[in-house]
This record gives C-alpha cells, sequence and structure tokens, in this order.
C-alpha cells in the first residue's frame, strides 16, 4: 500500500476522537484543510518528518527544496513515498521561493548548515511564516535574535521537537510547572576524553566500523565526528541553556560517566556529594566509564532532568510513590531513555501552527559553543569547522565567549588562521586571517546578541 493510500485512510474519524484533547484534536479539525508545510533539506532527519507527515491528519507537505532534486526524490522513494504523493509535491533547488510560497503556513528548517539555517529562517519570519528549527547549529548563532524578529512579525520560532534540545526543555517546562526547583538537565552520549581529537577518518574506529562499512549505510563521516568528538553534545547544550535559563558551565562540559539509578547522585551540588558546581546547570552524562566499558543502565540516546524536592513533604511523597532520588531522598530525577529524532518533528509544526505555541525557543544569550583546537594549529592552515579534523566545539557562558572573542564553531569553517594556536586553546577572533565578506550578516546578528 501505498503512503498516499494509507494516509487518507488515517483521516476517517474514529467515533472517540471528539473526546481527544490537545494537539491530535486540532490536527483532526484541520484534516480538510491541512496544515501546508515547507521542508528545507531533505537529509535524515528530514525524511524521518517526511516519512510520518503523510500519516499525520491534518497535516501536509507542500512542498521540499533541497540542493538536488534527484537527490530529494531518491529519498522519498526510500521512506515509502509512492510515485502519485512525489508527483503532487513541489520538489525544488529554490529554497527561498518555496519559502515565500503563500500557501505555506509553517518551514521546517532542516539543512544543518549554519548561514543556509538564518539566512532560510529570517526569509521565512519576513513572509509571515512560523519556522521549525531543526538547525541547532544556526541557533546557537543567533537563535534569540530569530526569535525576538519572529515574535514581532506575529509568528513562532521554535525548537525542533524530537531533537533532544526541545525534549529537555518540555521536561524542564512540566517540572517547573509543578513548582520544583530544576537541579541539572540534559542529556546522555557515548563520550571518552580522548573522542575530542577524533577526526572524519578516525571516526569509524571509535564506533567498531569499517569506512566501507559505514559507507553502504549511508553514513556521513563528519555528522558521526560531531556526535562523537562533543560538538554536537556542545551546541545543543547552549541551546538547552539559552532557552531554558539554566547555566552552561564555565570550561565546558564535564561528560561524567553515570548510568540512570545514579541521576541524582551524580548530578547534585559537590558539596552535597555531587559533581555540580552550582544548582541550575545543563550537563551531558557519558555512556562508558572511564576506563571504556558501557554503563548497562546507560542514557546515550535519552534526556533527563535532576530536581529538588525543598520540603519534608515534598520527599516524602517521593517515597512513597517510588520516584528515583539520592541517597537523601532530597534529589530526584525524571528521564526519557530514548528519542524519535524526525519521527516526532510533527509536534512542533502542530503546535507552531494550531496553538502558537514554540517547542522550546531560544530567549536568552547564555551560552556559546566555540571552537577549540584539536591538535597544535599552524598560522596558514584552514580551519575545517564541525565534525573536522581541526576544531571542536565546546560549551561556555556566553559571557566568556564575548570576552575572550571566541569563535563559534559555526563560523570556524573555511578561514584561515593568522597565527599558531595551541592544542586544547580557544580559536579567537584575533587568530584568523581576515575574512571575506560573505559572512558579514551573521557577524551583524551575533554582535546584536548581549550575553545573558
Amino acid at each position: 500500500m501505498g503512503v498516499r493510500e494509507s494516509a487518507s485512510r488515517s483521516v476517517t474519524p474514529h467515533p472517540s476522537e471528539g473526546r481527544l484533547l490537545n494537539l491530535h484534536r486540532l490536527l483532526l479539525a484541520r484534516a480538510a484543510d491541512p496544515v501546508r508545510v515547507a521542508v528545507i533539506g531533505a537529509g535524515k532527519f528530514g525524511s524521518m518528518f517526511l516519512h510520518q507527515a503523510p500519516r499525520t491528519p491534518g497535516l501536509r507537505i507542500h512542498g521540499i527544496a533541497d540542493l538536488s532534486v534527484a537527490r530529494a526524490r531518491v529519498a522519498l522513494a526510500r521512506i515509502g513515498w509512492d510515485a502519485a504523493l512525489i508527483e503532487m509535491t513541489t520538489i525544488t533547488e529554490d529554497a527561498a521561493a518555496l519559502i515565500a510560497d503563500p500557501q505555506v503556513e509553517v518551514v521546517v528548517e532542516a539543512t544543518g548548515d549554519p548561514a543556509a539555517g538564518l539566512r532560510h529562517a529570517r526569509h521565512a519570519i519576513a513572509h509571515g511564516k512560523h519556522v521549525v528549527m531543526v538547525n541547532v547549529e544556526a541557533d546557537v548563532l543567533a537563535g534569540p535574535v530569530l526569535a525576538r524578529e519572529a515574535a514581532a512579525a506575529g509568528v513562532v520560532y521554535s525548537m525542533a521537537y524530537g531533537d533532544q534540545p526541545a525534549l529537555v526543555a518540555e521536561m524542564v517546562d512540566t517540572i517547573r510547572a509543578a513548582g520544583f526547583s530544576v537541579v541539572a538537565a540534559g542529556k546522555g552520549t557515548k563520550y571518552l576524553p580522548r573522542y575530542h581529537a577524533s577526526t572524519p577518518d578516525t571516526v569509524w574506529d571509535f564506533y567498531g566500523l569499517t569506512a566501507e562499512q559505514a559507507r553502504e549505510g549511508g553514513m556521513n563521516p563528519r555528522m558521526f565526528n560531531s556526535f562523537l568528538d562533543g560538538t554536537k553534545s556542545g551546541i545543543e547544550m547552549a541551546a538547552i541553556a539559552n532557552a531554558i535559563g539554566l547555566a552552561p558551565p564555565e570550561d565546558g562540559l564535564a561528560f561524567p560517566p553515570c548510568g540512570t539509578a545514579q541521576l541524582p547522585n551524580v548530578l547534585r551540588p559537590h558539596n552535597e556529594g555531587g559533581i555540580l558546581p552550582r544548582k541550575g546547570v545543563v550537563e551531558v552524562i557519558s555512556s562508558l566509564t572511564r576506563e571504556g566499558a558501557e554503563i548497562p543502565d546507560n542514557l546515550r540516546w535519552g534526556v533527563y532532568v535532576v530536581f529538588e524536592g525543598e520540603t519534608d513533604y515534598a520527599r516524602r511523597c517521593f517515597a512513597e510513590y517510588g520516584v528515583a532520588t539520592d541517597t537523601t531522598g532530597r534529589y530526584a530525577a525524571l528521564w526519557r531513555p530514548y528519542h524519535f529524532i524526525g519521527l516526532e518533528l510533527g509536534v512542533s509544526v502542530a503546535s507552531a501552527a494550531l496553538r502558537r505555541e514554540p517547542t522550546g525557543c531560544s530567549t536568552d544569550w547564555a551560552a556559546d559553543c566555540v571552537a577549540v583546537a584539536k591538535r597544535p594549529l599552524r598560522a596558514g592552515e584552514v580551519l575545517d569547522g564541525e565534525g573536522g579534523a581541526t576544531v571542536w566545539g565546546k560549551c561556555i557562558p556566553a559571557t566568556r565567549s564575548r570576552a575572550l572573542g571566541a569563535v563559534p564553531i559555526g563560523l570556524a569553517h573555511g578561514v584561515a588562521l593568522a597565527r599558531d594556536v595551541a592544542e586544547g586553546a580557544m580559536v579567537t577572533e584575533a587568530d584568523l586571517a581576515p575574512r571575506g565578506g560573505g559572512i558579514a550578516d551573521i557577524l551583524a546578528l551575533r554582535a546584536a546578541l548581549a550575553p545573558a
């Protein structure tokens, strides 16, 4: 059965659907006149959403923009779109024209290119479209500015549900709405200190794959290297800090080894037996011990929040209802063991269009993700950015980034060094040779940010 047939069947009302609440009910009400969506970028995340959208009553993919129409068509066939659905959908290389199409209500930016992401988001906002920003790299560069521009235009600028930052933001919002104070929040990942030096040429060794196996699986070495070397974690924690008012670590994430059973013991203040310098921070936990052994109850694919029971009564309730707490019963943890990536993105699209509410949104510039040298770098070398062989991204406070003139990882690509940079040192603007004029707009957006 083709996707279009199964999608059309899925909108037939069920007798109980009149009693359904919230997003699903709102989507059902739009089944006859669905929310029209433009997807910019048909890579892995975009493809996962494109797989689910035709199965979601109330949503319709109006068009897809990708650098290669042929590649996008191959991706659509691979995820199960039938030929008829592909032919009735606009597929173009002209993202600007698709965004400006008056029929489009929501733009999903899923390119992964920070410069393109900023350009597409601002174009969408200028044309009165809601923006769901899958492109966390772009969000960390200037998300609060985009959020302000969207609010002024009367549209929604949103994080992407299914990606970990939006899921963390949701968990934190839930805990705060219940009247609890958040101690720490973040995600899990596979981490060892030596991973910071990983390059696209060595990344598959760390994953236990051959280069041929990776190619057969369609795996991008730069993308997977960004996951491994700590950059993606730094970007995502910066996005979370900017969205929910938690502080980034002063000198980068610690990546403590930790399973779910130990979350509230490890992620509590250091003067109470934990590792945190203070309450109210973002942190990433490692699924591996420092010796490289896998932690049995690890949270490699999940997200968490640690919060505080500030009264004896609350702590007694924790004990009575089996809440996971530390040894004192004061600190508790809630977690989700995995996320569905683009398969869940429709939640953001529906929330933006039907509730006019983001699923997480950068409001303050609290954190930045800056470039750090993976090895001794020499004057004249050209930085190769996220997932490359020269630098990795570290999450630090925005105040520190601005004071140092640190180069954000999203702008550490294709620019030469004017002087040597030591291994482990943050790259600063003073280390760079003069840039071309192509990033003037991005630098202007960055200049408008005021550290929180």
